[in-house]
């Protein structure tokens, strides 16, 4: 059995995990900043990076404890490297480089993106059948969209993405429009819930790329009618003091929103499915937590859909070190010099792959 530590600070969640085999979840601490983001309507990086800095051993140690070993049964150190927040991935990696060295334990830098790939291995007890490629995969959070054929272990392809704002991003700009708060996604579908999904018709953009998405014009939509009910004088008198837009209003535009995010996502996420023979869709990112993205995905897929339970969905670091296991069966290590990569894409990894062999 290989026990990996996993690491991630990527943004504003400290979360250090054990996992075995890569598929095991022996512990997952995740240590949220929500609150201390919230007055702000979204993450203040500086703020992020001095959390991390107080939160990042008592973690650790955490989940050393929750998954009831030492660190003489660890075997190896997965971090995230990016992207994400410099400062923030920088906390993150520079205390799993000093535990590494300290402990003579060989260190793996993870991309985010291939961790939320890698969510969907990860069990928490039993042993469910191991996936067949190629799989389809959508990635889905407040800063990436993207649409990734997946070959084999750490072998990806990418087929189309967003090409201005992600579906998470999109989220938290419409929640702030309509007074809701941040996170945009959880406050979108809990207003939701009261809404009438095609109370308006608001546009489904299909971009040249067969799979790419684009969420500004919808964004912007969105905008031009709250614009509408604030100027109409009609209007006016149904709002509240204190509590801007009309209840219902808020409500239904929530609803025919988010219907108008899914409905884009899982129309390109089958179709693509569909062009590649892909075996199994595989969602993930914080976005593919909302429960109507979820119920419409295995409604309409005639192909088996997989989606992490909802506390694997947002930043963890379980999903790190399983990501990190495929790497080590490759027999390849890689220096301890290595620096954050904010910017990083799926495309670029620490080191080759090419051998990596299916498990």
């Amino acid at each position: 059995m290989t026990l990996i530590l996993g690491v991630e600070t990527s943004c504003d969640e400290t979360a250090a995990a054990v996992v075995a085999d890569g598929r095991l979840m022996l512990s997952n601490v995740v240590a949220s900043q929500i609150e201390l983001h919230r007055q702000y309507g979204g993450v203040f990086p500086e703020m992020a990076s001095r959390q991390h800095v107080l939160a990042i051993m008592p973690v650790v140690e955490q989940a050393l404890r929750d998954a009831d070993i030492g660190w003489e049964q660890v075997d190896a150190l997965a971090v995230t490297r990016g992207p994400g927040l410099a400062g923030s991935l920088l906390v993150g990696v520079n205390a799993a480089k000093g535990m590494a060295w300290a402990r003579g334990l060989p260190l793996a830098p993870i991309n985010h993106l291939e961790g939320h790939v890698y969510s969907n291995w990860i069990e928490a007890e039993g042993n469910r059948p191991d996936k067949r490629f190629p799989l389809l995969v959508l990635i889905v959070s407040g800063g990436h969209t993207e649409l990734i054929a997946m070959h084999g272990h750490g072998q990806y392809e990418r087929m189309g993405g967003t090409i201005d704002d992600a579906a998470g991003e999109a989220f938290d700009k419409v929640a702030r429009l309509l007074g809701l708060g941040y996170p945009g996604g959880p406050a979108i579908q809990k207003a939701a819930m009261h809404g009438d999904p095609a109370a308006f018709a608001l546009p489904r953009a299909r971009p040249r790329g067969p799979y790419d998405f684009s969420f500004s014009g919808l964004k912007t939509a969105v905008l031009r009618k709250v614009q509408k009910v604030e100027g109409d004088e009609s209007e006016r008198r149904k709002l509240t003091p204190g509590r801007g837009l009309p209840e219902a209003f808020i409500a239904d535009m929530a609803a025919s929103f988010q219907q108008a995010v899914v409905d884009v996502l899982v129309d390109k996420t089958l179709a693509a499915a569909d062009a590649i023979e892909a075996t199994e869709i595989c969602v993930c990112g914080g976005v593919s937590a909302n429960l109507v993205l979820r119920r419409v995905f295995r409604e309409r897929s005639s192909k088996p859909v997989s989606i992490p339970p909802l506390y694997l969905c947002t930043d963890n670091a379980a999903m790190i070190a399983a990501a990190a296991y495929y790497r080590f069966q490759a027999q390849e290590t890689t220096a301890l010099d290595f620096d954050v990569a904010a910017n990083l894409s799926l495309s670029q990894h620490p080191f080759p792959v090419s051998n990596i062999k299916h498990i």
